[in-house]
This record gives C-alpha cells, structure tokens and sequence, in this order.
C-alpha cells in the first residue's frame, strides 16, 4: 500500500524500531573474553577485527524476523517439536504469540523479541549477503536461523577461514579424529625426537615445550658479542616457587630462582652477583656493549654485520617421567639450563633439513612483500628488513621448517580433501606461535602471539615453540587441532549462552547444524552481480587504515598456499591482494579519499543487490563528526536511507602505532528510491525535535549512558535528514551530508548542559577507561575528547592514563595555572585536585580555599569526586579545619 509521498510502505524491521543494547552488552563483555566457551567455531582461526558472535545473532534476530507466519521456534534440546508455551510438554504447535512480540518493538522498550534469543528460531524464506564477510561471524550467525546465506571476500585466507566454519557443521566429527591420529602415527615422533631434553632431575629425557634463544651481535667498536637481552629474566617462579623469578646468569648460563629480579642478585651456581633487570639493550632500540660500553642502533648494526646470530640459552621443560614418579610439580615442569646436548640436537635438526630437498616444496619460497606494516615504520613503528628479514623462511628456525615441512607433507596425504582442510587449518592457526617473531610471556609463563599488534615486531630473545607439542605447551599442532575439532562439534549441535539474573546460562544442543545453505566468493565484491536477490545485507565493511588485512593475512597465505594452490583460485599468487582492498593504504598511496570512493561503489553493488524492501545492516567504527559525516554522505547518495545506529560492546584492540578507535556502532539504512525537496530551516526545527523527543524517552525508559543515548539520537536525526539528502538548501546552496553531521552534532549537544567536569567523573567512575570512554562520554555533551585532552584529564603519551589528582602531567597543567588572582583560571575540577594534591604532600591548603571561596557547586563536585574514588579527602578539604591547617 502505497504512503503519503507515493511510495510503496514497507513492514519497518524490529532492528529499526529498537535494539536490546542492555542485554546484547551483557552478553558480549563475557564472551569477548571466553569466545572459546561461547562460540568455539571463530577460534579455529585467526581473522582480525573479528565481531563477536552474540552482537551478530541479535542484529539477525531483530533483522530476519518480520513476518509471524514465517517463523517457527523450537526449544533447544527438544528436537523437532515446537516450543509451546515455554514448558508445556504436549509437543504443538507453539502458543506464542510472535506477531505479538513483534509488534511490542520499540526504541523504548526493545526487549520483547528478546525473549526468543535462547530458543532455537527458524525463520522461512530469508536470503542474506555479506560482501565483506571476514571472519564469517554474520554468515554462521544468519545460517543457524535457517536462512540461506552467501557471502564474499577480497581475502584467500578469510575465504578458506570462513570455508571451513561453514563446512565444519556438515563434517564428521570422528572421521576427522581417525585424520589426525593417521598424521600423528605418520609424523608425530619424527618431529617429537628434535623437542627433547636431558630432565635435571634423573638420567632420562624430559619433553621440550619451549626453546629459547636471544639475538647476538657484534659490537662495532671492539668486537665483543653482546646478546641482545632487555633484562635477564626467563619466567616467573611457579608451584612451590610461585614468589620467586627465574633469571639466567649472564655469567655462567645457569637458571636461577631469585627473590626479586629488578635488585642485586647472586646466581645459585656460581655466585655471580648482577642485577637482572639491567641487559645489554636500552629504549630505542639501541645496544650497550658490557665490554666497552659503546652504544649502537641494533638495526644500523644489522645492515652492517648481516641478520645477527641466534643462541640457544634455557629451554621450558616437561617431564612424564618424574610426573608419574610424584615429584613436586617444580620438579617435573620448568626451566633449565642448555646443555651441549639441546646445541647438539638442534644442529641434527639443522642438518637434516639442510639435506632434505624434497621437503622444501613443503613451506613457502617467496619474499616477503614491501607494504605498510612491513617496510613503512609509519604505520607500524618495525621495518623487518632493517632486522634482516627477507624471506618468509627467514622468521622459523630450521628446526621449525623441518617439523612442519613434515607435518604438511603428511596433511597432504590425508585422501578426504574436506578432512585434510581441518588438519591444514589447525596447522595454519599454529604458526601464530610457532615461529621465532614470538617472545615469551615472562609475567603469565606462556608463549606470545605473533599478531598480538596487528604487527610484525621481531623480538630481540625469541621463543621456539614446540611444532607437534607435549602434554603442556600452547599454540602447537596438536593444541589448535583440539581447537578446531571442538569447532566442529559446536557446529554440528551448536548451544547459546546468554545472561539469566547475572548468571550465564547454557542452553541445550540446537537441533539443526551451522551452515546448512551456503554459498560463498572470493574477489572484490564491486564485481558481484546479484540484482534484487537479497532480503538483507547484515556485514562489517572496512574501516580507513585500522588494519592492513592483506599484509596480515600474507603470514597465512604463504603456508596456506602450499596446499591449496592446484586447488582453488586465488591461491596461486605470492601475496594476496592489495590494490583492490577497500583501504586507505599510504605505502599504495590510497588516500581516505579513495576509501571514501571505493566505499560508495561498495555500497552501491550492495544496494542493487537488494530487493526493493530489503535492509542493510552492518556494524562500524566512528570517532568524529567528519567520519559520521563520510559514512552518511557515502550512503545517501547511493540511495540508501539511515533508519537508525545503536552503540554496541566493541570486540577490538587497539591497533598499530597507538591509533584510537572509537566504540562500534550498528547502522541499519534501507534502499530509498528518492529524497523530497527541504529547507535547512524547516529541517532543523525537524531535527530539534526528533533529536529532544529521543532523547527525553530513552532517559525516562531505558538505562543507558549518555554516550548511548547520543548515537541514538543521532540515528533518529540522520533518519530525518535520510529522507532530504542532496536537496537541503540554506542561503540559495545545497548542504553536504558532512555540513548537516557537523550541524547535528551542534543540536545534540544544545540539549545538554553537561560539561568536562561531568564527563571526568564519569571516567572515574568507569572501570578501565579507555579513549573509547572518553569519546562514548563527550557524545551528547558539551564537552569533547579534546577539551579533555587540551586540559590533561587523560593522555596516551603511553598507554591510556586519566589525569588523576597524582598524575604528573595533569598536575603540571593545574599548577600553572594555580596563581592567577582569585584562581580565576581555575575550573573547580582543577581547585579540588590542587588541594587533594596539597594535602597528600602535607602542604597548608587553607589559604587557598579562604581565597577562593567554596560554593555549592565546588562542595557538590567535591562530594561526587568522593563518592566515584571512595576518597574523601576532597571533601574534608574544604570544610574540616583539623587537616586543612597545618
């Protein structure tokens, strides 16, 4: 039926009506930090910036559900029969009113259809795309609600990620548990014999978890060679030894137990006395030789001397042996010296892979490319090439090559394609830690990861993972294959876990596997040519230079191809793409002029390829007005429609080089045929209102922070602004959706009289705060992130610090300010931390309260500062005479 302009109505999805951001928020803070327990599937395999899978099923619950006589809801566990009336056992057909729970959708109250987020919902007829698929969350998400799904990426190696999720529900679970155990009768004590160990606890051999070894090299002024270690530490003590630290003697080569690492100590063995925390490498990257004292860039050495050599100086231990023998667990597993035995068996290792040439089609023979993150210390801060890494081989030790030579050589007879995939993806999720540009957790005694920034950062004492691995040890073959087998598992019968009165609750088995209907593509996705085919496009597009993926994902690709290349196009390249990638790339010269661009032809493939009615929903991350600004402007003139932004719990890091990234965001935007004609004047007074209608009714209704509130509002008021883009005129000109943004942000932040000062006790009161809190506080406020910084009240100098009363540079910028007449250049915030600080260094503090005078605003900041730090000292400085006169 057609609307007031003509048009024909469409059914207005749940998602644009309201999103359960409370609930989805309670879930998502516990499964981003136990994704394998929630979602086993998306740990089979690393793949960056990943979403998390509760933020995703909630988008396709309240996206894919429109029409009641379209959906059926099952209680999990109760296979094939319907869920009737939650509990009652005669198996019909379901009371539940879905129509009803529709219906009662709405921004301030969007809970209802949240009560069928546990139950297993099967909804008929639905068909989603995800161009930008990654990880492949949105598509697993979609398909356990019956819908058919395709999806598409730029990526080989997301592709053969999300491949394999999709496959893994229709694999069998035992079949591919008889693979592995071929491959480990095949391989397994071939690579074992090259991880063993003297055990300095008997004559016999103890397993080798972990090798390592630190950088040497010659100092440039007197020859000396100086191993590049920061400090001496090996680990942490452990068990019985667990307030004790294990450091080297860099006298005699020993382990040593010491008390504290960071004073004098003297080593158990031969009575050297040194403080540990004092190594032979400062910051910046600089050499200090321990024979001559000269001090020297590491990296201008290395272009003089050639890579530096590696030595092998302790190894992590595992011993079977005295573990069934009952020792003391400090005993059966931990730290030891090298003995000429551990140099010994590596140089057999060496050899063998030396002479073995047939193995060497087994790992990959390329260069590594020149690109942003490896060449362009802009991006990233490293250079590999300056620390003399050219080829791909170059970050494993042989021993490494020779272990998963043999391990790939063996995967590859596996005969089940299907099954051979699973053991390669496990293996491939291995090099994560099997490598040696991974270093060695010292505080959590574990290994590290290789992409733990997103970078590639060779260390200056790497660790060597064991490739098949012992009974303890992380990031081995054997490991991520559990990994990936309890991935499959999961996707036969998946379960869901959601939050009941504080408590996570795991439902019953769900009947139906994952990925039952799936098709997917690999290539850029501006060259799909679906039209008028898709009922939703539910996605997470690229975001401007947050993460080189192409760069990233070449680790994978190159050992990845060595398998796949006669199987599949796309891997018979030395890199994947790069050009093609929707990215802003200084080292290709793509500016954010070409993202914004190459975003719109995105978003326009996207529209043709949606029915009439369908919706776009997708996630993103913003921290300004000018981005709000790029993203509106890219859409609206595509034709899209924004019909409403909700805040969500982001599931991503901080990338390289410190940049900030602010909280995601889910924009919904619908195909929009044409826009009507408007005046700035009459929008604007739209826009106020809408903006002071949302925001009145989401206070009264839903318990949500102010940042929340604020992009809410603004979806409510691009939503206005939608319906008008490029025919918006003030003063005889055409407004830009970036001209509107800034406009919008402006009306917002009329409608509230809150400040700095506001915002600062809010990030007091926030438990880890991060720039993301302060950008998500300022929404809506007067204030803005600068304002903050401009004033000292955080910085990221290193790391994110609030700008406390204690913090040095916070007090800085008060104290210059501190003797102006009367404080005049003072804000209350700066007078409370002034004297707080006064106090603590036991400095009179009277007379500046009698010169300044205390009001009902200064008491009232001092007792919310108090409340939020448990700290009353604010308060009793303005009134207790007994500690304010000294």
């Amino acid at each position: 039926m057609p609307d007031g302009s003509g048009q024909q109505r469409r059914t207005e999805l749940p998602i644009e009506r309201g999103f359960p951001i409370e609930r989805v928020n309670e879930i998502a803070e516990k499964e981003g930090r136990a994704k394998m327990y929630y979602r086993p599937i998306y740990t089979m395999h690393k793949w960056w910036a990943r979403r998390l899978g509760c933020v995703f099923r909630a988008i396709s619950l309240y996206t894919l559900l429109d029409d009641p006589e379209k959906v059926q809801v099952f209680e999990p566990g109760h296979e094939g029969s319907t869920l009737a009336d939650y509990g009652d056992d005669t198996g019909g057909e379901s009371d539940l009113d879905i129509a009803s729970l529709l219906e009662r959708v709405d921004m301030t109250d969007p809970e209802s259809l949240w009560e069928l987020y546990p139950k297993d919902v099967r909804i008929e007829d639905k068909k989603i795309l995800d161009p930008f698929m990654g990880g492949g969350t949105s598509l697993v998400e979609a398909s356990r609600f019956g819908a058919e799904v395709v999806g598409n990426d730029l990526n080989p190696v997301a592709w053969f990620v999300t491949k394999k999720e999709l496959e893994a529900g229709q694999t069998d679970v035992e079949e591919l548990e008889e693979a592995f155990e071929k491959v480990k009768l095949d391989v397994a004590d071939e690579i074992t014999q090259y991880y063993k160990t003297p055990c300095p606890n008997g004559d016999h051999e103890a397993d080798v978890m972990y090798n390592f070894w630190v950088k040497e090299l010659d100092c440039v002024s007197c020859g000396h060679t100086v191993p590049l270690f920061k400090d001496y530490r090996v680990a942490a003590g452990r068990y019985e030894n667990d307030d004790k630290y294990n450091i080297l003697c860099p006298d005699c080569g020993s382990v040593t137990l010491v008390d504290d690492w960071q004073s004098e100590s003297v080593c158990n063995d031969c009575g050297h006395g040194f403080v540990p925390k004092e190594g032979n490498v400062s910051r910046g990257g600089k050499y200090n030789c321990p024979d001559c004292g000269q001090k020297y860039a590491i990296t201008d050495a290395i272009q003089e001397q050639g890579p530096p050599d590696l030595r092998l100086y302790a190894l992590e231990y595992y011993c079977e042996h005295c573990d069934n023998a009952g020792e003391d667990k400090s005993a059966y597993k931990g730290y030891k010296q090298v003995e000429s035995y551990d140099v010994e068996l590596f140089e057999e290792a060496k050899s063998e892979w030396e002479e073995s040439d047939a193995l060497h089609k087994y790992v990959p023979n390329e260069d590594i490319p020149e690109g942003a993150i490896t060449a362009a210390s802009s991006i990233s801060g490293n250079d590999v090439f300056q620390h003399g890494y050219e080829t791909w081989q170059d970050m494993f030790t042989e021993r490494q090559l020779l272990s998963l030579a043999k391990l790939f050589r063996s995967i590859e007879s596996v005969d089940d394609q299907n099954l051979s995939e699973y053991l390669l993806l496990a293996a491939s999720e291995s090099l994560r830690y099997t490598n040696k540009m991974v270093s060695y957790n010292t505080t959590y005694n574990k290994i590290g990861d290789f992409f733990r920034n997103n970078s590639f950062t060779p260390p200056t004492y790497p660790v060597e993972n064991n490739v098949w691995g012992a009974k303890w040890g992380s990031g081995t073959f054997s490991s991520m294959f559990q990994m990936v087998k309890t991935g499959v598992e999961y996707a036969n019968s998946p379960t869901e876990r959601y939050v009941e009165n504080g408590e996570t609750v795991e439902t019953p088995e769900f009947s139906h596997p994952i990925g039952e209907s799936a098709k997917i593509h690999q290539g850029d996705m501006r060259q799909l040519d679906y039209e008028d085919e898709f009922d939703a496009v539910i996605t997470d597009p690229p975001y401007y230079d947050n993460i080189i993926y192409s760069e990233v994902a070449d680790y994978f690709y190159v050992w990845q191809k060595v398998l796949l290349e006669d199987e599949y196009p796309g891997f018979d390249q030395d890199k994947t793409p790069r050009a093609e990638s929707i990215v802003t790339n200084p080292y290709l010269e793509k500016t954010s002029e070409d993202f914004e661009s190459e975003l719109g032809q995105a978003f326009a493939v996207i529209k043709r390829s949606l029915k009439d009615d369908g919706s776009l929903t997708f996630t993103y991350h913003h921290s300004d007005s000018e981005s709000w600004g790029e993203l509106l402007e890219s859409l609206c003139n595509v034709g899209f429609e924004v019909t409403a932004t909700y805040p969500i719990t982001a599931d991503i890091n901080k990338f390289i080089g410190g940049e900030a990234v602010s909280f995601d965001i889910i924009v919904v935007a619908r195909p929009l045929d044409d826009t009507e004609p408007a005046s700035w004047k009459s929008l604007r007074r739209d826009i106020y209102r809408t903006a002071r209608r949302t925001r009145k009714q989401l206070e009264e209704n839903r318990d949500l922070s102010r940042g929340d509130i604020g992009v809410m509002e603004m979806g409510a008021c691009f939503r206005e602004y939608s319906k008008h883009h490029g025919k918006v005129q003030r003063a005889g000109e055409i407004m830009s959706a970036k001209e509107v943004v800034q406009e919008i942000y402006g009306i917002i932040q009329e409608a509230s009289d809150i400040g700095v000062e506001d915002v600062f006790v809010d990030l007091l009161d926030t438990p880890s705060p991060s720039f993301d809190d302060v950008n998500k506080l300022c929404r809506g406020t007067n204030a803005t992130p600068q304002d903050l910084k401009e004033m000292r009240l955080y910085n990221q100098d290193d790391g994110f610090e609030l700008g406390t009363w204690d913090n040095e540079k916070r007090r800085a910028y008060i104290e210059e300010r501190a003797n102006g007449d009367g404080g005049d250049h003072l804000s209350n915030l700066d007078k409370l931390q002034f004297l707080r600080y006064r106090y603590d260094k036991g400095q009179a503090v009277q007379n500046y309260v009698d010169k300044w005078g205390v009001d009902d605003d200064l008491r009232e900041l001092a007792g919310r500062l108090a409340d939020v730090t448990g700290d009353d000292t604010y308060t009793r400085v303005l009134g207790d005479r007994d500690i304010t006169s000294y």
